[in-house]
């Protein structure tokens, strides 16, 4: 359910912000002034519908008699080359300022990231596999609680009333998902049941990957902030392309060690679907999970890492209910008030980073503001 590498934001400081505001195309001018709008809508459908794609077609290939978990992890990350395909489009992107790539500890970072990303692919796609749509996507919503966690930890950021409430209601809500038994899980076909201990590992994994996706952006900002020393959109897609390089070799090596590889013919085979539907379905994960790459990244560079995490997170209420629609899971009262326990944690999480982001700007300001009476 990852997004790949996006930062858990910090309000930059005044002579960051002047070195981001220069790294910006001519799509900013004032006489272009509904262009970054269009661009943000864009990227936000690129980001909902990719990442929503992604999750209900990893699940179509597992269904359909799939079982590589590394062969569907690869897929996350193996269509990276395509990101440049929005260079064609928007040359301006391409002109800007190289960053200083050649640091060794850039590389160290991009490796120790991409390795990080590699795993936590892993782990969400072990989740994926026996969870019901629903139950998968509910759980994924405690990444909230550990971003504000390690924010904390990490970033050194203060926790607000708001998102303290936000945690205790997400945990609640998780809580519920994993004590209720899921009916959707247990009369699943024949040909593919789902046991009590598949349960439990999906459980943990897809919990144990939204705390490693929370960690990620924790340590990716904290890389923008101490090491790389600014989030320009060089910098940014540069990160995106080096860490999605690297968490492929991950997954590609896991794949080869567990031997998986060995069967992926025989699979191809025997998927319900037929051979054709089975390359269309990995093609298509990897496309979807690009596609939502290319709006994590826009969104970075044309609003904030904050904004662009809040959008990721936005599809989690709702994909319980295209699981319903397409699948035919069943949606008791238990995952109902679960959802509307995340939805209400959601809302005070973002209002709390709204509350934040506005005290920053405002003691941005007074900053200046004092800085230029002083002169």
């Amino acid at each position: 359910m990852s997004s790949h590498a996006i930062a858990e934001p910090q309000t930059p400081h005044p002579e960051e912000s002047t070195t981001t505001t220069t790294d910006q195309p001519p799509i900013f001018s004032p006489d272009n002034r509904w262009k970054p709008w269009l661009l943000i809508a864009l990227n936000i459908l690129f980001l909902l519908a990719g990442q929503s794609a992604a999750v209900l077609l990893t699940k179509f290939y597992f269904n359909n008699g799939g079982k590589s978990k590394w062969m569907a992890s690869l897929m996350q990350t193996a269509g990276f080359p395509l990101l440049y395909l929005p260079l064609l489009f928007f040359p301006s992107f391409n002109k800007q300022s190289p960053s200083s790539s050649n640091n060794i500890t850039h590389y160290v970072v991009y490796f120790s990231l991409g390795c990080l990303l590699g795993i936590d692919n892993f782990m969400y796609t072990v989740g994926v596999k026996p969870l019901s749509i629903s139950t998968y996507s509910l759980l994924c919503a405690s990444q909230l609680v550990f971003n504000a966690i390690f924010s904390v930890v990490i970033n050194c950021k203060k926790l607000g009333i708001l998102t303290l409430n936000s945690i205790i209601f997400i945990t609640v809500s998780a809580s519920m998902v994993a004590i209720h038994p899921d009916s959707s899980e247990t009369k699943r076909d024949e040909k593919n049941p789902v046991r009590k201990n598949e349960h439990t590992i999906g459980f943990i994994s897809t919990v144990g990957a939204s705390a490693g996706y929370a960690l990620l952006l924790s340590l990716t900002q904290f890389s923008f902030d101490k090491i790389l020393k600014k989030d320009t959109f060089s910098v940014v897609f540069e990160m995106q392309i080096y860490t999605s390089l690297v968490s492929s070799f991950v997954c590609l090596l896991g794949l080869f060690l567990s031997l998986e590889f060995m069967d992926l013919k025989s699979e191809m085979e025997k998927f319900d679907e037929g051979k054709v539907i089975y390359v269309v379905s990995l093609i298509g994960i990897a496309l979807a999970w690009q596609i939502c790459t290319v709006g994590v990244v826009g969104l970075i560079y044309l609003v904030s890492s904050l904004f662009s995490n809040v959008v990721s997170m936005l599809s989690l209420p709702f994909v319980p209910v295209v699981g319903v629609l397409l699948y035919k899971e069943k949606m008791d009262a238990i995952k109902v008030l679960a959802m509307l326990f995340t939805l209400w944690g959601f809302a005070s999480y973002i209002y709390q980073q709204y509350l934040d982001d506005k005290k920053s700007k405002k003691k941005e300001s007074q900053e200046i503001e004092a800085s230029k009476s002083e002169v």
